[in-house]
């Protein structure tokens, strides 16, 4: 839009635009025209307004800029869909290139986005909660000069709109509804209620805030809005009186249904989405469900690990290492598949090849804010038991903070789950498709034991227990292996004479 300085400097605006028009080969069209109905009115102090949409290629009359989108690019394992987490920027924030614009997260990790250009963001497509698309504008940012690489400019191929002149009526009824819509927006983004009743509102631009809630805890239910459209002017709490007055025959009913019985509140039943790592977990469990798993349980006495582990935990403290009793299973674990590497491999999906794995990525489960999370460690025959605590730590401080990558989660060969440390003995792990093997560790309990002439010993056992694919292992072998795994961990200075 021409600002009102352009009439106070009439004869700079008229100098400008003729210098402009000597080269109206290389204006864009949209600005172009809007030039040639200015030099038509010149005469006469009108404003004139060009009606461009938001995702224009746009030009002013005194500075090269373009409105660019940002496309959400594609962050590997074929994922095409994300949830937005998270915003680090909003609509008029100036932003410079690898600055964080958004956490998104996707089925199996949570990703940061980095911006690739320097500008200023017009416009985010999506609200936190939405699921926004691969491939599709993520935001849309305005830059100086000439376009970027790696950016997609789009043109509006429409006739732009040129308003007619306007008078100081028209501009202020078109300043209040600007502030109108302003307020709608606000009052959508802040009251308690559903995306559905947002939509509504939204559509039929209602200030949620003049629509009286009848839901609990103060949210706005949709038969609340439907009611405001029907009678503005009529209280929520007044069309909600007659609905009452108008059933009560069917009293009984009425109240059942607005979740009150016998005056007591029930509370309301409630849908929502199957989103991020929960709709992961749903795929993995059908997939694995597919699998015909077997059982194997055991139990472990520890008491051997427990004073090695006491003794060098020490050593690894002046490292600013934490260890635990998991590096010891998992490089037992390692050691274990050497002597029998079928635990470590995989079934091509047509079942005609096995794959013997060469890495051993070991997966550990670990229960983050983000839900269940697999990461694991690579390539742990390669390394020590202080090495593999201190990649475990460096895993753990990324789960407690949502940040695991996509690196840290892909590639596993067998996976570990430790429920011991939140309770329970014996459990049924799921097979995490396409691994054969998969071990939950239970809880290390003192028990009562016999020794070779019956005295009462006391002694530390740890539970375990196997799941299997039974295509490709059989009974024997997982008990043969369990028992190799078994011997390391009671007899832990045997880990010398298998280390490498």
């Amino acid at each position: 839009m021409f600002s009102s300085v352009c009439k106070r400097n009439h004869a700079s605006a008229g100098r400008a635009l003729k210098c402009l028009m000597n080269k109206r080969k290389s204006l864009n069209p949209v600005l172009f025209k809007s030039f040639n109905l200015f030099k038509s009115n010149t005469s006469s102090s009108t404003l004139i307004s060009i009606n461009q949409t938001q995702q224009n290629f746009h030009t002013s009359l005194f500075a090269n800029k373009k409105e660019i989108p940002f496309i959400l690019a594609d962050i590997g394992e074929g994922i095409t869909k994300v949830e937005i987490v998270k915003w680090f920027v909003k609509e008029g924030d100036k932003i410079e290139q690898f600055q964080h614009v958004a956490e998104v997260m996707s089925d199996k990790a949570n990703v940061e986005i980095t911006s690739r250009f320097d500008g200023v963001v017009t416009k985010l497509f999506y609200k936190v909660g939405d699921i926004a698309d691969v491939g599709k504008p993520l935001i849309n940012i305005e830059v100086e000069g000439s376009s970027s690489t790696g950016a997609t400019t789009t043109t509006d191929q429409s006739t732009p709109e040129v308003a007619k002149p306007i008078t100081s009526n028209n501009e202020t009824k078109t300043s209040n509804t600007t502030s109108f819509v302003d307020n709608v927006e606000e009052s959508i983004d802040k009251v308690l209620t559903t995306p559905s009743v947002r939509r509504i509102a939204r559509e039929n631009k209602i200030d949620l805030r003049n629509v009286t809630p009848t839901g609990r805890n103060g949210r706005i239910l949709k038969e609340d809005v439907l009611g405001y459209l029907e009678n503005p002017t009529k209280k929520a709490t007044e069309v909600k009186s007659e609905q009452v007055t108008s059933t009560k025959p069917t009293e009984t009913v009425s109240a059942t249904s607005t979740g009150i019985i016998s005056g007591v509140i029930v509370p309301e039943d409630r849908r929502e989405p199957v989103r991020g790592l929960r709709r992961t977990m749903i795929k993995t469990m059908n997939a694995a469900n597919k699998i015909p798993h077997f059982g194997f349980k055991d139990e472990i006495y520890v008491d051997e690990l427990m004073k090695l582990r006491n003794h060098l935990k020490v050593v690894a403290e002046k490292q600013g290492i934490k260890l635990s009793y998991m590096p010891f299973i998992i490089k037992a674990l390692s050691l274990a598949i050497n002597e029998f590497p079928v635990m470590n491999s995989s079934l091509t999906e047509d079942e005609s090849e096995i794959i013997y794995k060469g890495e051993h990525n070991i997966g550990v489960a670990m229960d983050t804010p983000n839900g269940l999370l697999v990461p694991n460690i690579k390539r742990v025959q390669t390394k020590s038991i202080l090495e593999i605590a201190a990649e475990l730590n460096r895993l753990q401080k990324l789960g407690k903070e949502g940040k695991l990558g996509m690196d840290d989660l892909k590639g596993g060969t067998i996976t570990l789950s430790n429920i011991g440390t939140i309770g329970g003995t014996y459990a049924e792990p799921v097979l995490t498709v396409p691994e054969v093997c998969i071990g939950a560790i239970g809880m290390i309990k003192k028990v009562p034991t016999f020794d070779s002439h019956n005295n009462v010993v006391p002694k530390h056992i740890m539970y375990m227990s196997w799941s299997a694919d039974h295509r490709v292992i059989d009974g024997a072998s997982m008990a043969r292996f369990s028992n190799k795994w078994k011997e390391y961990l009671e007899n832990p200075l045997s880990f010398l004479l298998s280390m490498k």
